[in-house]
């Protein structure tokens, strides 16, 4: 009976290699398994009970309707139709998000092109839109944008304040039209009311569009200038076209980022819900928030992808 390393031994170089290959998955498929997956699948059967923490376990009760039969949906329904946060939150945040997004997408190409010249300083200024990517998370994030509660510094909302600007009010007034239209203000000041947290979301966005635009072949280039072509017509007629596979990319990107922020309301709410100690609710409403965004993100990509234009087109 041969040795199990002697059998190691006689294996070809590529079935070793093959053999070293599946023993690392293996480490993350365990990983996955068991603090991705499992959790995953334990969420959607906590969604379908009355569940609540007990000490050493779970008390998961089903819920019973008038006929007195199991109603696995209950969680569901309650999170739509009774309870008073949820629905209105989830509106809120789709249309913030629907204003947000195509702001973030076209200044992180506007400054991608930008900082994709030549000049002096271009390396400072890289850097300057790459660092909300490293502290995004930190406390330096909490104490700029004024959190108080989590960064424990009573003077962070003074602090922010200079990061805040109303100029956009200002200037609607001066001409007339604040207030000409409730929404239309709201909008507005929605959009630019917060020049930091713009800045803040576009680090990863920006370093996409930056690397598509270090892609464009010089010989597309030097045929626009043969042309006699303008910074505009080669930017519609060459850029655009180019990094078009990589505003999908950072559109999708942008959409989750999104939906995943903590400082979004409906995430606040599941969090508050959890905080109840109602798992069960806090899941259902969980899975009802990412089958919305599941169909938001189809319909982006289902739209979005007849703008896309590739090489060998």
């Amino acid at each position: 009976m041969k040795k199990p390393l002697a059998s190691l031994k006689n294996m070809s170089y590529e079935r070793r290699k093959g053999l070293y290959g599946y023993g690392f998955i293996a480490v993350w498929f365990i990983g996955a398994l068991m603090f991705l997956l499992f959790p995953i699948f334990e969420s959607f059967y906590y969604s379908l009970f009355n569940v609540t923490p007990e000490t050493g376990y779970m008390n998961i009760q089903p819920i019973l309707n008038k006929a007195g039969d199991t109603d696995y949906f209950n969680n569901y329904v309650y999170a739509f139709t009774v309870d008073p946060n949820f629905r209105q939150l989830l509106v809120e945040s789709l249309e913030n998000i629907a204003l947000k997004l195509p702001v973030i997408v076209v200044f992180s190409l506007f400054v991608a092109i930008v900082i994709n010249q030549k000049f002096k300083g271009r390396t400072f200024a890289r850097a300057i839109f790459f660092m909300p990517v490293i502290i995004a998370t930190g406390p330096v994030y909490a104490i700029i944008t004024g959190d108080i509660n989590t960064s424990g510094n009573s003077s962070a909302e003074q602090f922010s304040t200079m990061f805040e600007a109303d100029m956009v009010d200002q200037l609607l007034e001066f001409v007339g039209i604040y207030g000409f239209g409730t929404r239309f203000t709201e909008i507005i000041t929605t959009i630019t009311s917060d020049i930091l947290n713009l800045v803040w979301n576009c680090g990863i966005q920006i370093i996409i569009f930056l690397s598509a635009l270090q892609a464009i072949p010089s010989s597309a280039k030097e045929v626009g200038q043969i042309e006699g072509a303008t910074g505009w017509e080669f930017f519609w007629k060459v850029t655009l076209p180019y990094v078009s596979p990589m505003i999908l990319v950072n559109i999708v990107y942008t959409a989750i980022d999104s939906f995943t922020d903590p400082t979004n309301g409906v995430m606040e709410r599941i969090l508050d819900v959890q905080s109840e100690w109602k798992y069960g609710l806090a899941s259902a409403m969980s899975w009802s928030y990412f089958g919305i965004v599941l169909a938001a993100l189809a319909i982006i990509f289902g739209v979005m992808k007849h703008f896309v234009w590739y090489e060998n087109e």
